[in-house]
């Protein structure tokens, strides 16, 4: 399977040829399925689903010149005929899954099918992830102070940590979380972005510390290409790998 695993989606050149290159033909000539489910969890979701529907955001992804894009909304799967949706999946050519509440956004992967569909390689798009949508891909993931919580919908873990802040320590909710299994590592986002301080050099150390699995830590200017498992960085900025292999 090929993958693009963002923290802020296309956001530079080398991501964009990376993308590309998966596709195997221009961004012009691909069609695309945009997945904004795991904005829901959070105040003013409406909106920011809008906004991120309509390309009308800060992270590039759908406003990048498609031939086409449709919006596949995985709340809405299970009550629908299977085969209509699963064959618009089949025939896309990139899969656009947008950022959120990763607990929120895995649940609703496994529930509406899509995670089983992924799975059986019967689906040959590039899977193309922002922030939450990177993090879902996983086998198990880690978050820092979840915005929703739902008894249907819980962690495999839950723990009070403290975090370095610029403001000083905070102390946070710590959880990890089941995903799709569709790699076998771990993604952090927005690594030493100002408006995520959980998201810090020092707390992603802490982070992967609670993980199973080799961890990458990345900033908005990076991405992680995968084709049929091999794993290549495409940066622009700064990542870390925290390799449990390497003790």
């Amino acid at each position: 399977m090929k993958l693009l695993l963002t923290s802020s989606g296309i956001s530079n050149g080398r991501i964009e040829t990376a993308l590309i290159d998966l596709l195997g033909k221009p961004i012009s000539e691909a069609n695309a399925l945009f997945i904004p489910t795991g904005i829901y969890p959070f105040p003013g979701s409406s909106g920011k689903a809008w906004e991120a529907i309509c390309g009308k955001t800060k992270s590039p992804l759908v406003q990048l010149g498609w031939k086409s894009v449709g919006v596949l909304e995985l709340t809405a799967l299970p009550s629908i005929e299977k085969k209509n949706w699963v064959a618009a999946v089949e025939q896309t050519d990139a899969l656009l899954v947008w950022g959120g509440d990763v607990l929120y956004l895995s649940h609703w992967m496994r529930e509406s099918g899509l995670t089983e569909l992924l799975l059986s390689l019967q689906c040959q798009c590039v899977y193309v992830g922002v922030s939450a949508g990177s993090m879902a891909v996983s086998g198990i993931f880690s978050e820092t102070c979840p915005t929703w919580h739902s008894s249907a919908i819980s962690p495999l873990t839950s723990e009070e940590i403290v975090f370095t802040t610029p403001g000083g320590e905070m102390s946070g909710n710590f959880i990890t979380g089941q995903g799709m299994g569709l790699v076998d590592f771990a993604v952090i986002p927005h690594l030493d972005n100002k408006d995520h301080p959980d998201a810090s050099a020092v707390n992603a150390e802490k982070w992967a510390a609670r993980l199973p699995v080799p961890v990458y830590a990345i900033d908005d200017q990076t991405a992680i290409k995968v084709t049929d498992g091999t794993v290549e960085v495409i940066s622009e900025g700064n990542w870390k790998l925290f390799n449990k292999a390497d003790g």
